[in-house]
């Protein structure tokens, strides 16, 4: 394994606080601590730090990948709405220059037509969308250097 991003930033954006709640057709029955602790059994699993992060606020969200501007090796991103118009969010994965991949639960490219559209994916290593927690694992393994995007 190569001996970069073995710290990774996981952030999940607004509303994914109600996972198993919300539109469970859509997004599953799987809570978003339920999540989380998958996330953390597969990064100990790959001897992976990380740091994982829920809100519902874009500056918040934006605050937090520049507080982690010198830990982060890698972001996972899953900035939900956001995607669709959060210039200021694209702005700061730019700026910080850190590798990130942008991750979605569901098939973004199978809903509304506004949800195709991402204004982050272009500074982005990659992204990943449709497998539910296994985009989440699938994005560690991208900035792993394991999976291409």
């Amino acid at each position: 394994m190569s001996s970069h991003h073995h710290r990774i930033l996981v952030l999940h954006g607004p509303n994914l606080n109600l996972l198993g709640r919300r539109e469970p057709e859509v997004y599953g029955t799987m809570t978003l601590a339920e999540l989380n602790r998958e996330i953390e059994r597969f990064a100990a699993s790959k001897r992976v730090k990380v740091r994982i992060y829920q809100s519902n606020h874009e500056g918040k969200l934006i605050d937090l990948i520049n507080e982690h501007v010198d830990w982060a090796e890698g972001i996972v991103i899953n900035p939900a709405a956001l995607t669709h118009y959060s210039y200021a969010l694209r702005d700061a994965v730019a700026a910080v220059g850190i590798p990130t991949v942008e991750v979605h639960l569901s098939d973004i490219e199978r809903r509304e037509p506004f949800r195709r559209r991402s204004v982050i994916k272009q500074v982005c290593v990659g992204q990943i969308h449709g497998k539910g927690l296994q985009s989440y694992l699938r994005g560690i393994e991208l900035l792993l250097g394991e999976e291409e995007g």
